[in-house]
């Protein structure tokens, strides 16, 4: 098992529903306990023993790329996308010279997780098989959610096989905005506005999307309000490990 090298950070987004938080600040760099929400990310990445990670900007991309450039590790290298957001698929075809020709790590830059006996990243990339999978995704359970208000995005077979979410099944699971995949399903792609739910359908419908159930607790922050709940989470969750 080799830890993928390269990660890339989806950073660009505009953070909609955070305003007013987000008319002054781009919504990676809000802070959740003190830490901003991509340094949540990045510090898993660095703690996965991960080397390289690409960051995408383009909403108040001056404040982002001067909030990475006080980091140390992992070493970071900015995707511009001043001129055009190009969503999720699109930023990383777009990236797709930097982040280079091996299996890597997606993140996204507004959700987060406390870990559980081992680091998530470690074992997405001791579960992920390239000759099977197109993509392999970290997943979480309802019950391991804060600031989720969905209904689920997956169910999970047997197998470790992805299927959209079925209003039938009883015990749905979340897309927890990790990620393995490999460059090689976005060669000869044009770096234009695209999201990766059409990848994913795409690896739906091959057999080729499987889901890794994480362990620890997810936290995602869509909203204002969503920080306080996010940190009494976090504070909830340090009390039990200290009971």
């Amino acid at each position: 098992m080799a830890i993928p090298d390269t990660a890339m950070i989806l950073a660009a987004g505009l953070g909609k529903r955070m305003r007013p938080i987000t008319d002054t600040i781009p919504k990676p760099l809000v802070k959740v306990a003190g830490k901003s929400l991509i340094d949540w990310g990045l510090d898993s990445l660095a703690a996965a023993g991960v080397g390289r990670t690409v960051v995408n900007v383009h909403y108040l991309a001056d404040q982002v790329e001067s909030h990475l450039k006080l980091r140390r590790t992992p070493a970071i290298t900015v995707s511009d996308e001043r001129t055009e957001l190009l969503d999720s698929a699109g930023g990383i075809i777009n990236a797709l010279s930097l982040i280079g020709s091996e299996a890597f790590y997606i993140l996204n830059a507004d959700t987060f997780w406390i870990e559980g006996s081992r680091p998530n990243l470690v074992r997405l990339a001791e579960a992920w098989d390239a000759s099977k999978m197109d993509i392999l995704l970290m997943i979480a359970r309802m019950d391991q959610a804060t600031g989720y208000e969905g209904h689920g995005d997956f169910t999970v077979a047997a197998d470790g096989t992805l299927q959209r979410f079925r209003t039938d099944d009883a015990s749905p699971y979340i897309y927890a905005g990790a990620a393995i995949t490999h460059p090689r399903l976005f060669a000869g792609k044009t770096a234009a506005r695209s999201s990766l739910n059409r990848y994913f359908d795409e690896a739906i419908s091959a057999g080729r999307l499987y889901g890794m159930p994480m362990q620890g607790h997810w936290l995602t922050v869509g909203t204002p309000e969503a920080i306080g709940e996010a940190e009494a989470a976090i504070a909830g969750l340090g009390q039990e490990s200290h009971g």
